[in-house]
């Protein structure tokens, strides 16, 4: 059943409002079509249309995705534009001539930077809770022009995979959810199987399969490297739930402290359930990368043979208790 509708007066946005609101790592014009409160600890939620789309992109969208149309917030959008504009020139006049590799032709490895640097300036804007960034450069006294938004024909043109997955990793991905979002409950921090670990283990049991030096070990190594670097990008900006945040906000105290060699960053300190979210969330960050068609569907395949191995294996990486914290934790978490 879905929430009860709320008095848009009583939200930060109100029905017809002009806004900008992020579809994955883009910030693009829309309209506020409908408001209603949040079923959890989210606050609102959204109707909106994006302006120049189909009304099929229609979409409820939380909170936390919406922006003021100002013109601090209007320079972002801007300077995010810019970077995928220049990341795409920059890809085309530097392709490999190595074609189907996930790093330099257009994998994970290669193409991490893409969707990394365009998540490191949503990032930067998430933190400063309400768009106070400053775009680098002249990005402050761009024209009204230089604010535009990608065609919807260009976004069906964009590369695109599918990633079939094991129904039973499906369903931990399912309780993962309704864990840490219904039941208020959390993965235990850190992980006893790291991500870091998980992905050595997977290389030490693929290795034997190929041939030493081979083009076929090479790509199979970078796509992992390339999924390392997209975990430790992306799990702070994309793969944790809004209950999450404080328990991150701790693990990068720990991380910044060094005071535990074994526990520095993401990979290193995160597990097989927020690694699962990344998975499902792949297809959408490679279509947003200036990849083709043939690299993707290599990389699709390799990615195909992680995913059905770490299926194989949930009992040993997924932990088998969520952990509930504390008043304090539930305290500060209303509050963030």
């Amino acid at each position: 059943m879905p929430p009860k509708q709320a008095a848009a007066a009583q939200a930060p946005f109100s029905k017809d409002e002009r806004v900008l609101c992020f579809h994955m790592e883009m910030l693009y014009e829309a309209k506020v079509l409908e408001v209603r409160s949040a079923d959890n600890a989210d606050g609102w939620e959204y109707k909106i249309h994006y302006k120049g789309w189909k009304s099929s992109w229609d979409d409820w969208v939380p909170q936390d995705r919406v922006r003021k149309f100002t013109e601090e917030n209007k320079d972002l959008a801007a300077q995010l534009l810019a970077q995928y504009k220049t990341l795409q020139a920059g890809k085309n006049a530097n392709k490999s001539t190595r074609k189907g590799g996930p790093s330099g032709s257009g994998g994970a490895g290669g193409r991490a930077g893409g969707g990394s640097d365009m998540s490191s300036a949503r990032g930067s804007e998430e933190r400063t809770h309400g768009g106070t960034t400053t775009a680098t450069g002249r990005a402050g006294q761009r024209r009204a022009r230089d604010f535009d938004l990608e065609h919807e024909d260009n976004f069906h043109t964009r590369p695109s995979i599918k990633l079939p997955m094991a129904d039973h990793l499906k369903a931990m991905l399912v309780d993962d959810w309704e864990n840490v979002t219904k039941s208020m409950q959390l993965v235990p921090l850190p992980h006893v199987h790291p991500a870091n670990e998980i992905f050595e283990d997977f290389l030490a049991e693929e290795r034997p399969k190929y041939e030493e030096g081979s083009a076929a070990l090479d790509i199979m190594e970078e796509t992992i490297a390339g999924l390392r670097e997209y975990f430790d990008r992306c799990l702070g900006r994309i793969l944790l739930y809004r209950f999450e945040r404080v328990q991150y906000k701790d693990m990068c105290a720990l991380w910044n402290s060094a005071k535990d060699p074994k526990h520095q960053s993401a990979v290193d300190t995160y597990g097989a359930e927020h690694l699962a979210r990344l998975l499902v969330t792949l297809p959408e960050l490679i279509a947003q990368t200036n990849m083709d068609q043939q690299s993707a569907n290599r990389l699709r395949d390799e990615v195909q043979k992680f995913t059905d191995w770490l299926a194989r294996n949930v009992t040993k990486y997924f932990v088998s208790e969520y952990e509930t914290p504390g008043q304090e934790y539930l305290d500060l978490a209303r509050q963030h």
